[in-house]
Formats: structure tokens, sequence, C-alpha cells
């Protein structure tokens, strides 16, 4: 436990085992109660709140191979974390003297492998994958790694780092895992161990499923808690599945229901103007997020509009991480690896790390450091 509280501290990445020292796996498994775990929950949210850690990742590589063209193949653009990395690849791209063109599948599973061989129709010297299942996408990654086009990707995979059984180099991504840890854990202190908990989830991705379980299992060693159910809606579909699902849910559960977490804050975007317009008061319903940190749950939380946190990915960040993993392809060389510690966004440090622009980045230097390492001013 020590070593898992002292890890989290630093910023280290923490390996699945270790994080089974503090809660168990996604399994039946016997509650747990009591001020120690209380204690201990409080612990591993404390350290995910401080501000961001000094940067731990690469500073050294190869200079910028300039004048590629790459292609960005995004699931939606309509979801804030998508669009945040993406504009992170494009501003690190002007840097390193790229263009880019993209592709938007609009969340329609219909259009996924047709905008990759739009794609690959434009002749790019790379891909990137914003979003999506790298598994599933395979049947149009083929193509690329025929004609011998590297690919990263973006939360493409449930972990970190190259993508087994596809082309896909490199996944960016916190830790999944520790990122639905983290906020479940975050709502049982903030409910002082006696949430009620709906969880929103979409079953058709991979990360997004492994993500629910994690924060289903974290919710039940806690004896204090309910989970009352984990509702599968269609991310792509959010707008129009949300506020019908809201209603349903608290017509059902009433105030038993007393915290939401999801997979993404784009559910929240469609549940909470259901929640006001049933007279909800702010403090009846805490609302936490295993991701991205979009503008909207910035602003809720910075309102006190129901709410509370998101483990926000540093999606800039992580644009600029995808064209340094891309370049080093370019350039022979292999991946880093290199997975962001994971940060909780609540209303006490959201100032911080770019939150006064609405969003999470760390201001830990990167721009300078990659700048540094591609030889560019």
């Amino acid at each position: 436990m020590r070593g898992f509280l002292l890890a989290l501290a630093c910023g280290c990445v923490l390996s699945v085992a270790t994080m089974q020292d503090l809660l168990p796996a996604p399994a039946p498994v016997a509650p747990v109660g009591g001020k120690d775990f209380l204690a201990q929950a409080k612990r591993v949210v404390d350290a995910a709140t401080r501000p961001a850690a000094p940067w731990s990742g690469p500073r050294s590589g190869p200079r910028a191979q300039s004048g590629k063209r790459i292609a960005v193949v995004a699931e939606d653009l309509r979801n804030g974390g998508i669009l945040g990395v993406v504009d992170g690849v494009l501003e690190a791209a002007k840097v390193v003297g790229w263009s880019v063109k993209i592709f938007d599948s609009g969340g329609a599973a219909d259009l996924r492998l047709k905008m990759l061989a739009n794609a690959l129709a434009s002749r790019p010297d790379g891909l990137i994958i914003a979003g999506g299942d790298a598994h599933a996408l395979l049947p149009g990654l083929r193509p690329f790694a025929e004609r011998s086009i590297p690919i990263v990707g973006w939360h493409v995979a449930t972990q970190p780092g190259p993508v087994p059984g596809t082309p896909v180099a490199m996944n960016v991504s916190t830790d999944p895992l520790q990122v639905a840890r983290v906020t479940a854990l975050a709502a049982i202190v903030q409910s002082g161990g006696h949430a009620g908990v709906v969880i929103f989830t979409d079953n058709s991705f991979r990360i997004a499923q492994e993500k629910a379980d994690t924060m289903a299992a974290v919710v039940r060693a806690c004896s204090g808690c309910t989970l009352l159910e984990v509702r599968d809606v269609a991310i792509s579909h959010s707008q129009h599945l949300m506020p019908g699902t809201t209603r349903a849910l608290l017509a059902h559960y009433g105030s038993r229901w007393t915290c939401a977490l999801a997979i993404n804050d784009i559910y929240f975007d469609y549940a909470v103007p259901v929640l006001t317009q049933a007279g909800m008061s702010n403090a009846a319903m805490i609302m936490l997020s295993a991701g991205d940190g979009s503008e909207s749950a910035f602003l809720r939380i910075r309102t006190g509009t129901f709410q509370t946190g998101t483990v926000a990915d540093p999606l800039n960040q992580h644009g600029w991480q995808l064209v340094d993993e891309m370049n080093r392809l370019f350039a022979g060389e292999g991946v880093t690896g290199y997975v962001s510690p994971v940060h909780l966004v609540t209303a006490d440090n959201l100032a911080a790390d770019g939150g006064d622009r609405l969003l999470y980045d760390p201001n830990n230097g990167y721009r300078d450091i990659y700048r540094r390492i591609w030889h560019r001013p």
C-alpha cells in the first residue's frame, strides 16, 4: 500500500498488480468498510489532485523529420477529448513542419472503415487514429501496414503502448484502470462512503467496458455504497439517449441515486439539463468522469453544477506525444511508451495547469522539451 501511494505521488507508472494492493479486481468480493478504507481512498484521491508532476517523459530523440503528410482519422470530433487531442496534433505538426488532413467518422460505425479508406487514398506518410478500437478497425488498418505506413493512436486499446495483434505502434493514453479507480474512489470519498451509483458506459468499446467494470468493482468494495446500475449508452448517440435515460433513472431510483460515474464527460452534457429541469439541487447528485476533461466538464466543476470531478487527460500534451512517437517511427526508431500520470480535476485545483482555459494542460514544460528533442525553435 505504501509503495502504491508513493508511486501515485511521484507520478510513476503503476502496474495493475500494484493497484490491486489497494482494491480488488473486477470480481465478486467482500465489501470493505470502516474509516480505514475511507482514509486509504482519501490518500489516493489527494495524491491524484496534486499539481502536475514534473516532466517524466522523454528528453532525447530524433530531430524533426519534416515535410511529412499525416492523416488523422477521428472517431467523433463532437467528443471534447478527441477534439482536444486533434488540436494538440495540429499544434505540434506545425512545429515539425508536417501537413495534416483530418477524417471524421462522426461516431458512425459504418463510416469508420470508409474514413480509413479515404485517409489511405490521400497517400499519407503516417496515420494517427484518435479514438476507436484498434482491433475493430483492423481491416482498415492492414492496407496501411502493407504499405509500411506507420500508425499511432490515442485511446484505441485498453492499455497504453504498442497494441498487440494490430499494426498500431503506440497507443497514447493514461492508464485506464488507474483512471477508473481514482474516479470511483473520489466518489466514495466525496459521498463519505455512502454513494448510490449509476455508471454510464459504451459496451461497443473494450476500453469503456474495462473502465466501467473497474469502477463497479471499486463501488462494490465499499460496504456503505450501492451500485444501482451500469447503463450501456452509445456515446455517439448520447445526445439523443441521455435525456430519456436520465429521466427513467430518476423515476426508478429516486433519492437512492446520489452519484453518477461515466467513462466520458459527454454523458453529463445531456444528463445535467434533465436534473436541473427536475428541480434537483446540485448537492443532491455528484458526478465524476473517468475521462477526458472537456470544456463543459470544467465549466460544470467551476460553477458547482453537479459535476465534482473529472480524471482529465492532458489532451494537448497527448497530441504532441502522438507527433513525437510518429516522428520516431519515421526516423526508424522505437516508440517511447511514455504514460502520463493520472490527474483528478476538482474545484480545489481547477485553476492550475490550464484550468483557467478550461482544459488540463500540465505546467511541466512539455512543449519546450519536445521542441528541443526535435531541434525546433
